[in-house]
């Protein structure tokens, strides 16, 4: 088979891989779709705890085509999301039931083979089958479920006034779930007025053009919309320029969350007065785990939609202008169609 590999950082070919062999519990999947985001960007940088040699890809839909004995389901046939994370169950994080922080954490993508391939083999029960699901909408269910345990650690209370800051697919994957969320208005602010135009057909209430180099630029704004600052101010864009910019935007007895994915050298300036005086707190939300079957579901239902949000598709020997179009201020979403 044909995958994307890695065998040092920023430095990838397409080549004839040897398919591994099943071990029990497996199955082996026809990629159909793979998903393109700013993790795919970190990892092609080398962060992220990238393991090589490295084929990415943790968005995945897929067609099962082989399975090993001892499995049952899923069926050959049968079409597929999976949940890119494994954990061990064993570690302390694990019987907390804080299965996103296990210590022994690994991922398809990231430690294991990814969906930037022709085909992968994959734990039988990572696989959430999608039914009649498009794979075009399937293929946001892992973003989706990341979203979804984001909200889990949000508790967004009834009738909260949130501001999101990023209008990316997470961004718009979050404002879509904020708005069926309980909250009683979702502002929604970015630089690119075409993805804000996406966020208004989804339910944003409000949005706000903001200056890619100057976040504070639009403070005024965001200002006459809650004099007093938002319930809940969320990143979806790891920019530090936003990062540091964000806290006066939080009503005093508010919630900061980090959502958006910043490299690791990012530094987060915090007066911790601050945070005492005011009663502030600030949140983060990492890995999704054992979220994608309420995913599925809520694309099945329709609860969130996928219109407008994938804008662009490569063949994987143009992995390389996928991984550019996450810089296109014109990509909203971009995946990979094997």
């Amino acid at each position: 088979m044909r995958a994307v590999v890695y065998d040092r950082p920023n430095e990838f070919t397409l080549r004839d891989v040897t398919e591994p062999a099943l071990a029990p519990g497996d199955v082996r999947l026809r990629v159909v779709a793979s998903g393109v985001c700013g993790t795919d960007q970190h990892i092609h940088e080398g962060g992220f705890g990238v393991r090589f040699p490295a084929t990415p890809g943790h968005e995945m839909v897929g067609e099962v085509v082989e399975a090993h004995p001892s499995v049952a389901e899923p069926r050959a046939g049968e079409f597929v999301v999976v949940d890119n994370v494994l954990t061990c169950g064993r570690c302390d994080q694990c019987q907390q039931g804080r299965v996103g922080l296990c210590r022994n954490l690994e991922a398809y993508g990231l430690t294991a083979q990814g969906s930037v391939a022709e085909t992968i083999v994959v734990a039988a029960s990572t696989c959430i089958p999608i039914g009649d699901l498009s794979p075009e909408i399937a293929v946001l269910a892992e973003p989706l479920a990341c979203v979804i345990h984001g909200m889990d650690v949000l508790q967004l209370r009834p009738a909260a006034d949130v501001l999101v800051v990023g209008a990316g697919p997470t961004g718009q994957l979050l404002t879509q779930t904020l708005v069926r969320g309980g909250a009683s208005r979702v502002v929604v602010a970015a630089p690119t007025e075409a993805k804000l135009g996406v966020a208004r057909r989804h339910g944003a209430t409000e949005t706000v053009i903001t200056d890619r180099g100057d976040f504070a630029a639009s403070y005024r704004r965001l200002r006459e919309l809650a004099p007093h600052g938002f319930d809940v101010v969320i990143d979806a864009t790891g920019a530090s320029g936003v990062l540091n910019a964000l806290l006066p935007m939080v009503r005093d007895g508010g919630t900061m969350m980090i959502y958006g994915m910043a490299s690791e050298d990012v530094q987060l300036t915090v007066s911790p007065y601050e945070i005492f005086r005011r009663e502030l707190t600030i949140k983060g939300s990492f890995a999704q785990t054992n979220c994608l079957s309420r995913a599925v579901s809520m694309l099945r239902h329709g609860v969130v939609s996928a219109d407008g949000i994938i804008t662009h598709r490569f063949p994987l020997e143009q992995y390389a202008d996928a991984l550019q179009a996450l810089r296109d201020p014109a990509c909203l979403k971009a995946v990979v169609v094997p």
